[in-house]
């Protein structure tokens, strides 16, 4: 089953399209990368899945119900922006305040249980002004898994945290769909980071879904390669691709693509005359794969 199933959703503000019969498919259990630049429309599609604003057209079912369904809704837990906290009151009395909201039961025991998963048990009694931007970030996830979610949608988490804040966040939501079983659907322009932990990605582009990949069929199309920068680009360059099915030139390096080697590379190179500066064997990351894919679609309508 999946978590999400959207089809053909489009929301206008006037004149302007946010989102444009755009198609989207979360499996359960899954981290789903939602990527675009800024006003793609991520954060507009992932209000309307919360409920938090109403499409214009279109269809959306979580875990195979119509989202009208009032028991389906009950499994959404969000953090859209930033937490709504008071800032005068410590982290646990506005998790008490949230648990209270939606009339938890054994309120004080999920209350602790929540704020142990994100890692803030610790900190309960510090007033949430005083708290770090990661330790908020991490409140409002809190607050979030307090029904129980089995759907979470998180907008932007970890922009603007520092290395552990970041490395914390990602430990966070790894136990989520381990331990919960929660689906998660993130929406991050940090794409190293999102690459480590996200199983699923959604790329958006003005509006509309221009291409769904799992984190394999992803690995596949971001292949190894073997960098060279060779003291003579041109005649390595030459020599290269007499020998290997795919040689690119990038920032005055050589990629090699295929069964390649840096020592076969360097001692071909070598025997030939050729000198080499610097070897190294990289893939290519989500990001460069990204932007290559925005790059293609500059001068098209999607």
């Amino acid at each position: 089953m999946n978590a999400v199933e959207i089809h053909n959703l489009s929301k206008f503000f006037g004149q302007k399209k946010a989102v444009s019969g755009l198609d989207m498919v979360v499996p359960e259990g899954a981290i789903y990368g939602f990527i675009g630049e800024n006003g793609s429309g991520k954060s507009t599609t992932e209000k309307i899945i919360c409920g938090l604003m109403r499409p214009n057209n279109g269809q959306i079912k979580l875990f195979g119900k119509d989202l009208s369904d009032e028991d389906v809704r009950h499994k959404i837990g969000c953090l859209i922006e930033t937490p709504g906290c008071f800032p005068n009151l410590s982290v646990w009395q506005n998790m008490m305040i949230q648990a209270a909201n939606i009339s938890l039961r054994n309120p004080k025991e999920k209350v602790a249980e929540a704020l142990k998963l994100v890692r803030m048990e610790g900190s309960a009694s510090n007033k949430f002004r005083n708290c770090s931007l990661g330790m908020k970030q991490r409140v409002g996830i809190a607050m979030a898994l307090l029904g129980n979610p089995a759907l979470l949608i998180l907008d932007e988490p970890i922009n603007g945290l520092d290395a552990d804040g970041i490395r914390i966040m990602r430990e966070v939501l790894t136990d989520l769909t381990l331990k919960k079983k929660c689906s998660v659907i993130i929406s991050s322009h940090i794409l190293g980071e999102l690459e480590k932990i996200a199983t699923h990605y959604g790329i958006i582009r003005r509006g509309k879904m221009i291409k769904q990949v799992t984190a394999e069929e992803l690995e596949r199309e971001c292949p190894k390669y073997v960098a060279i920068k060779p003291l003579d680009l041109n005649s390595a360059e030459n020599l290269l691709s007499e020998k290997y099915i795919k040689v690119t030139r990038k920032d005055n390096f050589l990629r090699i693509y295929g069964d390649a080697s840096p020592e076969e590379t360097v001692n071909y190179l070598f025997k030939h005359g050729i000198k080499v500066e610097e070897v190294t064997t990289e893939k290519i990351s989500l990001e460069e794969y990204y932007i290559d894919l925005m790059k293609k679609g500059e001068n098209e309508i999607w």
